[in-house]
């Protein structure tokens, strides 16, 4: 029952998100395809990355992501940024055009959140976000432990 509930409550924020996203199709002048917008959401989430951190969490070649990353930034949505330290490093950057269509997505998160505060107790929500924070911190060491990693190797 867990199961199902969080994957009916999952694929329907994912459903907003993609109805919002064709409903706005028309006014975009260069849209995403599903491998861009999926790459660029990973960008998003590894909060500015490397070329190469990219590479190693997604397990796919360098000149497959080096296509990818030049249609984003060709499209505007991304921009490559030189490493002061090493010339050879770019960070990526999403850019206002991405944070745009990022906003249709974390809108309707905020909307039920809202929802969900008028409707259950304050110690409800408490436990809900403990047992997020469980989730996110614990039990996702395949996404969790890379994002530690290139955290502490930026403090290095």
């Amino acid at each position: 029952m867990l199961d199902e509930r969080f994957n009916e409550v999952y694929d329907k924020f994912k459903l907003n998100l993609y109805k919002n996203m064709f409903a706005n199709l028309q006014d975009r002048e260069a849209t995403l395809t599903a491998t861009e917008t999926f790459t660029i959401e990973v960008i998003h989430c590894l909060n500015r990355p490397k070329v190469s951190e990219v590479t190693e969490f997604l397990e796919i070649s360098h000149p497959n992501i080096a296509y990818k990353i030049s249609q984003l930034v060709k499209k505007g949505y991304l921009r490559k940024v030189q490493s002061q330290e090493d010339r050879r490093e770019f960070y990526l950057e999403c850019t206002d055009k991405f944070y745009k269509y990022n906003d249709m997505k974390t809108a309707y998160v905020h909307t039920v959140l809202e929802r969900l505060k008028d409707r259950v107790d304050k110690s409800e929500i408490e436990v809900l976000e403990k047992v997020l924070g469980i989730m996110s911190d614990e039990l996702m060491p395949e996404v969790t432990d890379f994002i530690k990693n290139k955290i502490e190797d930026e403090e290095k």
